[in-house]
Parts: C-alpha cells; sequence; structure tokens
C-alpha cells in the first residue's frame, strides 16, 4: 500500500447479521465477512431481538479476526475503527458499539461512529465514484426514505414512511399468503410469474409529498383476500404477489423521479435491502434511462447489511475528520440529518 492509502475496518450489528469488513481509500473492498441469522429467526416470522444480541455476543470477535485475516493487513495498518452506532435494534448496536470501541482502545485508533442508512447509501460510492448533487432512494426493512445529497456526508430527508416500511409490508403480505421470512425476496420471485390481476391502492397523500404510507396497502391486500375467501373467489400467490408489488413500484418510483425532477438532480442512487428486489431495480432502470439520469444500484451482495458500507461511509468522516470518543453509545432512533 502507498502513504496515502486510508484502511478502515468496518464493524456493523444493527440486526441480525453480524459483519466485519476492512475497506481501502474507502471503496476497494479487502474483506467483507457477514454472519447470517436468518435461520435462527425464520422460525418466529421475524427478527427476535433478544437473539439477534446473543447471536452477536458470540460471533463479532470471530467475525473481526476472519475479516483481518481475509484482508492480509495488521491493526497497525488500520487507520481507524467504524462502528453503526444506530438506528437499529439496541441491544444489538450495543454489541457492535461495545465492540469497536474496545478494539479501538485496544489498538490506539480513533473511533467513527456510522447512521446505518448513510453506510447503506455509500454503499454505491464503493461502485463507483459519486458525483453531486444526489438523490437516493432509500428502502429497507425498517426504512424507506429519499435522501438529497448535495456533498459527502451531507444527508437531507426530503421524505420518509408515515407507517409501515417497503419492506415490513412485504414481510407481512407474504406472511399473510404463507410465504416465509423474509419475505421480500419470495415475494419477488412470485411476482415475476404472474400477472398484476388485482387493482391495490397507490398511496400518493397530498400532492407534493414525498412522503411514503404502506399500512394501508398491506390491510388492503388483507382485506382483498380475506373478502374472496367469503365469496368462494381465490388467486393465485403469483397473482397477488404481482399485483402488490406493482402498487409499491409505482409510488416508489413515481416519488422518485418526481423528487429527482425537483431537485434538478442528474444522479440517482438505490439503497437499502429491498435494493435487490428484480423488479424495482428494472422499473427504477427504465425510468432514470427515459429522464436521462445516471442510475446506481449496489450489487446484490452489498444490498442487504454488511460492513463494507460502514467502512466506506466512515472513511467520509476520517477524512472530515469527524471522529467519536468512548461516550459512543448505541441509539435505536439515530437521525440521518
Amino acid at each position: 500500500m502507498s502513504e496515502k492509502d486510508t484502511l478502515i475496518v468496518g464493524i456493523e450489528t444493527s440486526c441480525d447479521e453480524t459483519a466485519v469488513a476492512v475497506v481501502k481509500n474507502g471503496r476497494e473492498i479487502l474483506s467483507n465477512v457477514v454472519s447470517s441469522q436468518i435461520e435462527s429467526h425464520k422460525r418466529f416470522g421475524g427478527v427476535v431481538p433478544e437473539i439477534a444480541s446473543r447471536h452477536h455476543v458470540e460471533q463479532v470477535t470471530v467475525i473481526i479476526e476472519a475479516a483481518m485475516t481475509e484482508a492480509d493487513v495488521t491493526f497497525a495498518e488500520v487507520d481507524a475503527i467504524a462502528v453503526t452506532e444506530g438506528p437499529g435494534l439496541v441491544g444489538a448496536l450495543l454489541v457492535g458499539v461495545n465492540a469497536a470501541k474496545a478494539l479501538a482502545f485496544a489498538v490506539d485508533k480513533p473511533l467513527i461512529g456510522v447512521h446505518h442508512i448513510a453506510g447503506h447509501i455509500y454503499a454505491n460510492h464503493i461502485v463507483e465514484e459519486l458525483t453531486f448533487p444526489l438523490l437516493t432512494l432509500v428502502v429497507s426493512g425498517g426504512h424507506t426514505e429519499l435522501v438529497y445529497m448535495e456533498e459527502h456526508g451531507s444527508y437531507e430527508v426530503i421524505g420518509e414512511t408515515r407507517d409501515d416500511a417497503v419492506g415490513e409490508a412485504y414481510d407481512k403480505v407474504a406472511r399473510t399468503i404463507g410465504l416465509p421470512y423474509p419475505g421480500g425476496p419470495h415475494i419477488d420471485r412470485l411476482a415475476a410469474e404472474g400477472e398484476p390481476v388485482i387493482t391495490f391502492p397507490r398511496s400518493w397523500l397530498e400532492p407534493g409529498s414525498y412522503d411514503f404510507s404502506f399500512s394501508g396497502l398491506k390491510s388492503s391486500v388483507i382485506n382483498t383476500l380475506h373478502n374472496a375467501k367469503q365469496r368462494g373467489e381465490s388467486w393465485t400467490n403469483e397473482q397477488i404477489a404481482a399485483s402488490f408489488q406493482a402498487s409499491v413500484i409505482e409510488v416508489l418510483v413515481g416519488k422518485t423521479m418526481a423528487a429527482a425532477k425537483e431537485k434538478q438532480v442528474k444522479r440517482v442512487l438505490l439503497a437499502g435491502g429491498v435494493a435487490a428486489n428484480k423488479g424495482l431495480r428494472a422499473a427504477l432502470t427504465k425510468a432514470c434511462e427515459a429522464e436521462g439520469l445516471r442510475l446506481t444500484i449496489p450489487p446484490l451482495k452489498l444490498c442487504t447489511d454488511n460492513a463494507a458500507m460502514i467502512a466506506a461511509a466512515g472513511t467520509v468522516k476520517w477524512k472530515q475528520g469527524r471522529f467519536a470518543d468512548d461516550r459512543l453509545n448505541g441509539h435505536s432512533g439515530l437521525e440521518l440529518n
């Protein structure tokens, strides 16, 4: 490595993945090790916070060692330790934060607190250099947001969910039609095989709003299926999935395009776990091409929670000299801006 290279260790434990990565210069992944807990939570139909925290305690030291070995670097070569400080499950966050604080103290390196959503946004920076101004559509299990950025590390949330995030809606609809957790991938797969023959509502909210609401859509799906059953009618899971996803995608893409036009951006990013949705990726790609906008979408392995994105976002704060101290704590409701 040259003298100008920056090495950041990223640690992510906000939900049900224990992840550690080493990233060079904010864009080159030297290692990105993820231990998933999906099998442990699947039988409960969602993440159980206490179980998640216990798994993180068991795994975090092992994953740190694995990431350093895979990257083939020593802590003496590392510039800083970056960790997700929020939002997320507070117990899970505390495991990562305290592991990072102990590690930073032990190896005498600066500590950097990173916002989880900033990490998802900067997963795109690993793909290609970000140019500003830009707009990001963040879609995940707990977040649905439109974020406007004029420069690195500057975030303006111009739209957010008022109730269920899109990922939560996917999980609840999947559960309604008997699909396992996590529901998103199953709905996406079935949607590609079916036709949107059911007209579910599109929640646009008041004119000019970039906020989202998917609770009514979720309820509409449940009520439609219940009423159909009472009448002796039925829909295939493929038709239900296609119809539900068509409603979700129309609203997500429509609001993103409207916000991009108002903010006069030429660059759009897609971020978060639901960014892995093939239907959404295709629809947003088509819309951006039609409007002449440059779209960046992370590869599937960087859409879901990982630590490379935390290290990438941490590199920005490293360059800006924005460090934390030993008072760093986990914040379940941490605001992005």
